[in-house]
């Protein structure tokens, strides 16, 4: 099947069901500052996991696009990704283990309704259970396995490590109240002959193959958890509402479809492989060193795409750092199949266009931006491009012997290498890098810039005089009217503040329209000319991000923070956000009569730009 016919065929089974389907939440996490993007189908459920009720129901099922950007480095083989889709589907105190168990069966071998896999090539995992704390064998989900059909030698069974689900890792670790429970794994054999030496050629053909050696014959295709448990002192007592919480890999489901392993071969990346081994004149089956570079295009400009599709552009913070080192990868993957004309833009092209299918589940992101999609992926190529040449012959310079500290910075200073690139580089040509000595420069050069940066104090003021005070507080008020105004989206990327004018940096994609300057200055107006007083509160900082608290550069902050609330009289709440101060006591100190002006606007790089204001 192809990936679309997998993912409606899974969706219109879980409404048949009695579950209600749900459009994929976005790439970056909407209110959620603890992490910069969605990488796992639950995130976005995790309070309902967790107790909350649904708003649609107990019944629940989606496909939820996910990110690791922690997989970067691991892209290569034939089944990792950092963008996959998790199908996904949810009981919130409905149905559990049984029906569970007895779905999951009748979609993976049902043809009419499911995916028609034989029963001969499924495997699944238990859950070993834990004396200590009082949770037994999970004996009840082996037999709902072996009650559909299934046979006893394909039931496995596993500790913690692997069939265990609570927010803090295993039943150890679990705080007094938190939930969590055994889960069962679902795997495909792919070699159930043993004709194709997967495990043989592994670094576990020492061991005997099963379902979790992880050496490419078995790969796990959906995990069932099951929310029973509740931690109270040192056991765990079953739940009154149990839950369940399914994830199951989009393209992994697809592979087992076609009996192919390797997961780019899949329909999706056809078109892409065409172009690619048109411009390189390289095949994609032609040796092992061509499948990786291959397969790291393939799976960068993917996530690219989508994340590009969600807002996040190339750049170097947070997120935007992500999308840039997707494609300088994929760029420098492109470089060794001797790829030297742009490509990155023609690649996306054949993604946005085949998934134009699946926008009832993922949303319509990629075909309504796909000029900017387009258009960031080559500004972007084209920048890198300028340095990759020089840069790749600067390192074939010097990439006789290992590298040290000063050539690492200098390919960052003068070439735009970022360490990762040197050091993958490095790691091809069997070489080491020296990371202290090119940390210890790159701290060194941060802090001679910081210096150099004249008189800067605490939050990017000048001083601390009313002027300065003033226009600060004027910054948190123009914040909070650009996200009523620009969306919640809307994020500090930096401030600077003098007496005469604050400048101000956020993220954003376009040019800031008149009447939008204007209703942001008029929010200001109003709340300096309706008056407000500032309260102070000192209270932890997870509370603080849990209660919703606006703020930027929470890593910087300890562990007790300083929340200013500006409130009205009426009790409207103008501002709250986190600070290091200082700031007005109430609007009448220093702001009474002043009016607030956004005098200019620019972008400063990819998806951040800068307003300037004043207080006149």
């Amino acid at each position: 099947m192809t990936i679309n016919e997998v993912r409606r065929k899974y969706l219109e089974f879980m409404k048949s069901k009695g579950h209600v389907v749900l459009q994929s939440s976005s790439l970056v996490p909407e209110n959620d500052p603890t992490t910069l993007f969605t990488a796992a189908g639950m995130q976005p459920m995790i309070n309902y996991i967790l107790g909350e009720k649904h708003p649609m129901g107990t019944r629940i099922a989606d496909t939820q696009k996910c990110f690791r950007s922690q997989d970067i480095e691991e892209i290569g083989d034939n089944r990792h990704t950092t963008f996959f889709e998790m199908l996904g589907n949810w009981s919130f105190g409905d149905y559990f283990k049984k029906d569970q168990i007895a779905f999951m069966y009748e979609f993976l071998t049902d043809k009419n309704v499911g995916l028609g896999l034989s029963k001969d090539r499924l495997y699944f995992s238990c859950y070993t259970g834990n004396e200590n704390l009082g949770l037994p064998k999970d004996d009840e989900s082996k037999n709902f396995w072996l009650e559909n059909g299934i046979d006893e030698s394909h039931v496995k069974f596993y500790d913690e490590s692997k069939n265990w689900w609570s927010r803090s890792g295993i039943p150890e670790k679990m705080p007094e109240g938190e939930p969590g429970g055994p889960d069962s794994e679902m795997f495909f054999d792919f070699d159930p002959k043993g004709e194709k030496q997967i495990h043989a050629n592994s670094k576990f053909k020492n061991e005997a193959c099963h379902p979790n050696c992880d050496c490419g014959r078995f790969i796990e295709i959906g995990n069932s958890v099951f929310i029973q448990y509740k931690k109270t002192g040192d056991k765990l007592v079953e739940l009154e509402q149990k839950n369940v919480d399914f994830g199951g890999g989009l393209t992994r489901m697809a592979a087992a479809t076609v009996d192919d392993n390797d997961i780019f071969n899949l329909d999706v990346f056809t078109d892409a492989k065409n172009i690619l081994e048109n411009i390189s004149s390289k095949n994609y089956n032609e040796n092992e060193e061509n499948k990786i570079n291959f397969r790291i295009i393939f799976d960068h400009i993917h996530a690219a795409t989508f994340l590009i599709g969600d807002g996040v552009v190339p750049g170097n913070k947070d997120q935007m750092y992500f999308v840039r080192r997707l494609l300088r990868r994929a760029i420098v993957a492109g470089h060794k199949l001797n790829i030297h004309e742009n490509f990155t833009k023609s690649v996306a092209e054949t993604f946005i266009t085949n998934y134009k299918e699946a926008e009832e589940y993922l949303g319509d992101n990629l075909s309504k931006h796909r000029e900017k999609i387009l258009d960031e992926l080559d500004k972007e190529e084209i920048k890198f491009r300028k340095t990759l040449n020089s840069g790749m012959k600067e390192f074939e310079k010097i990439s006789h012997k290992d590298i040290n500290g000063e050539a690492a910075f200098n390919l960052l200073q003068s070439f735009g290498f970022p360490i990762e690139l040197t050091t993958e580089l490095a790691n091809d040509a069997k070489i080491k890098v020296d990371l202290e000595g090119f940390n210890k420069l790159k701290i060194e050069h941060a802090e001679k810039s910081r210096t150099s940066s004249e008189g800067m104090f605490k939050g990017g003021l000048a001083d601390q005089g009313e002027a300065t005070t003033a226009l600060h507080t004027t910054c948190h008020l123009m914040l909070e009217g650009m996200k009523k105004v620009l969306g919640e989206g809307v994020t500090q990327k930096g401030s600077n503040i003098t007496p005469e004018r604050l400048r101000f940096d956020f993220t954003f994609t376009r040019k800031i329209e008149d009447d939008e300057k204007r209703k942001i200055e008029d929010y200001v107006n109003d709340a300096i000319k309706n008056g407000f007083d500032v309260s102070i509160d000192e209270i932890p900082k997870s509370i603080a991000k849990a209660d919703g608290v606006t703020g930027a550069f929470w890593e910087k902050y300890p562990e007790i923070v300083k929340v200013y609330t500006m409130k009205g009289s009426g009790g409207e709440i103008y501002s709250r956000e986190l600070c290091g101060g200082p700031h007005v006591e109430n609007s009448n100190d220093y702001l009474k009569g002043k009016t607030f002006s956004i005098i200019k606007e620019e972008a400063v790089s990819g998806g951040v730009r800068r307003f300037k204001g004043v207080l006149k």
